[in-house]
C-alpha cells in the first residue's frame, strides 16, 4: 500500500510504526472472511480492510468524522483478521493508533464520554467495582429477567494453598475477575500446587480497559505499576507470570512493545512480556499425571477466547490440555469467531454484541455439552448471561474434578 503521511506525524514514532503497518497491507481481502462485524453488517468499512483505509486517510491529513469514529468503534479488536492475513499486517496495533488520533479530532456525544469515563474509573479498581457488584448481587432476585441475567451470582473462592514449593510463579489478581470470579485464581493455585508450583498473587489491572478506550497514558500508568509490583519477584527468580484471563495475558505480553520507548521501563517491560504465559501454556508443558481424576463422563464445549487464539496465537493449546486430562470435547463450528464480549464492547455496542453472543452460544451448545468452559473472565460473564448450560473457567472445572466438587455460588 502506498502512503503519503502528513509531516506532522510522518517522522514521529507512532507515524513510522503506522506507516510500516499500512505498507504491509496488500488489499487482498482475506481478512473480511473472518471478521465478525463484516459478517454481521456486510459493510466494507466495518471490516479490517475498510478500517485500515479510514485510518490511512486520517494519517494522510483527511479530517476524521463521527462516521469514521463509529466504524472504528464497531471493531471488536478480536484480531481474527491477523490470524488470516497472509501479509502479517499488525491490524490491532494500527487500530489503537487510529482510534487515538480520531478521538482527538472527533468529539464524542456526552453520553459516550460519561460512559467511557465510568468504565475507566470503576472497572480497573476492585475496591470500587466490588461494592457495586455486591449490591447488584444482593438485589438480583428482584431484578427484571433481562437485567438479572447480566448480574453474575456471587462466588466464594476455595482456599489458597500455602507457598511451599521451590518453583514459584506470579499471578495477576485482575480487576473484574478478582471481584466476580475469585475462585479462578484460587483454583489455579491449587492445581499448580499439585504440580509442585507455588502461585503468588501480585499486581493489579493490566491496563487494557484504559488503553483500549484510548486513554493511553492512563493505560501505560497501570502497566508501569504492575511492573513495579512484579519486578522484585522477577529479580528473585520467579519462573513465570501466569495469566488466568487471556485478555490480560494478551495485554501483558504487549508491555514490551508498548513501553519500548520508555527509558526507565523498556528493559523491564520486555522481560515481563518474555516470561508471561497463559495458564494453559504452563499445563501444556507439565506432566499431568498428578492431575488424574476419575472420568466424569461430562461433555464440555470449549470457547477459545479471541485473546488466546488470535492475539496470543495459541489456538489449540487449551483443547490439547483438556484432552490430555481426559475430557470429552464437543465440536464447535466457527470456533474462530468472537463471542461479543471483547472487554467493554458488550457495554458499548450491545446490539452487535448480543448478535455475536447468540451465534456463539448456538455453536457451543449445538453439541449438547454439560457445560461450556473458557479462558477469559469477560467471555465467561458474557456467555453466562444467556447460556442454557453452566459456563465456567476451565481451571475451575479441573480443580473441581481433582479436589472437592463445585464451588458455591449464591
Amino acid at each position: 500500500m502506498q502512503t503519503t503521511l502528513i509531516d506532522a506525524i510522518k517522522h514521529t514514532p507512532l507515524g513510522i510504526e503506522a506507516d510500516a503497518i499500512l505498507r504491509s497491507c496488500v488489499h487482498c481481502g482475506f481478512c473480511t472472511a473472518t471478521c465478525p462485524t463484516y459478517q454481521l453488517l456486510g459493510d466494507e468499512l466495518d471490516g479490517p480492510r475498510g478500517r485500515i483505509y479510514l485510518i490511512k486517510l486520517v494519517l494522510e491529513g483527511h479530517t476524521a468524522s463521527r462516521k469514521t469514529q463509529t466504524h472504528l468503534d464497531r471493531c471488536l479488536s478480536c484480531r481474527a483478521c491477523e490470524t488470516t492475513c497472509p501479509s502479517g499486517v499488525r491490524y490491532g496495533r494500527l487500530l489503537e493508533i487510529g482510534r487515538g488520533l480520531v478521538d482527538v479530532q472527533v468529539k464524542r456525544p456526552l453520553r459516550q464520554v460519561l460512559l467511557h469515563l465510568l468504565l475507566r474509573k470503576v472497572l480497573p479498581y476492585p475496591r470500587r467495582f466490588a461494592p457495586l457488584l455486591r449490591l447488584g448481587q444482593w438485589v438480583r432476585p428482584w431484578l427484571p429477567a433481562p437485567l438479572r441475567r447480566k448480574v453474575p451470582p456471587r462466588q466464594t473462592a476455595t482456599p489458597w494453598p500455602h507457598a511451599r514449593h521451590q518453583r514459584r510463579m506470579l499471578v495477576m489478581p485482575g480487576c473484574v475477575q478478582s471481584a466476580a470470579t475469585p475462585n479462578t485464581n484460587a483454583a489455579a493455585a491449587r492445581v499448580l500446587d499439585r504440580l509442585g508450583i507455588s502461585l503468588i498473587s501480585a499486581g493489579g489491572c493490566c491496563g487494557a480497559v484504559s488503553y483500549h478506550l484510548t486513554a493511553h497514558a492512563e493505560g501505560l500508568a497501570f502497566m508501569r505499576r504492575n511492573i513495579d509490583a512484579w519486578w522484585p519477584h522477577v529479580q528473585a527468580g520467579v519462573e513465570a507470570i501466569v495469566m488466568t484471563a487471556s485478555g490480560c495475558g494478551a495485554q501483558v505480553k504487549d508491555y514490551g512493545e508498548l513501553l519500548k520507548d520508555d527509558p526507565h521501563y523498556a528493559h523491564k517491560a520486555a522481560r515481563v512480556s518474555a516470561i508471561t504465559r497463559d495458564l494453559s501454556e504452563v499445563l501444556a508443558d507439565a506432566d499431568l499425571s498428578a492431575l488424574a481424576h476419575p472420568d466424569s463422563g461430562r461433555r464440555i464445549a470449549v470457547q477459545i477466547p479471541c485473546t488466546l487464539q488470535h492475539a496470543q496465537q495459541l489456538p489449540g493449546i487449551l483443547d490439547g490440555v483438556l484432552k490430555r486430562l481426559g475430557y470429552m470435547l464437543t465440536p464447535v463450528p466457527d470456533a474462530h469467531l468472537c463471542c461479543g464480549s471483547a472487554g467493554t464492547y458488550s457495554i458499548l455496542q450491545p446490539r452487535l454484541s448480543q448478535s455475536l453472543l447468540k451465534n456463539k452460544l448456538a455453536a457451543l451448545e449445538g453439541g449438547a455439552p454439560h457445560c461450556i468452559v473458557t479462558a477469559n473472565v469477560g467471555c465467561q460473564l458474557h456467555m453466562q448471561s444467556q447460556a442454557r448450560v453452566p459456563v465456567r473457567h476451565w481451571i475451575e472445572l479441573v480443580a473441581e474434578d481433582l479436589f472437592m466438587g463445585p464451588v458455591n455460588s449464591a
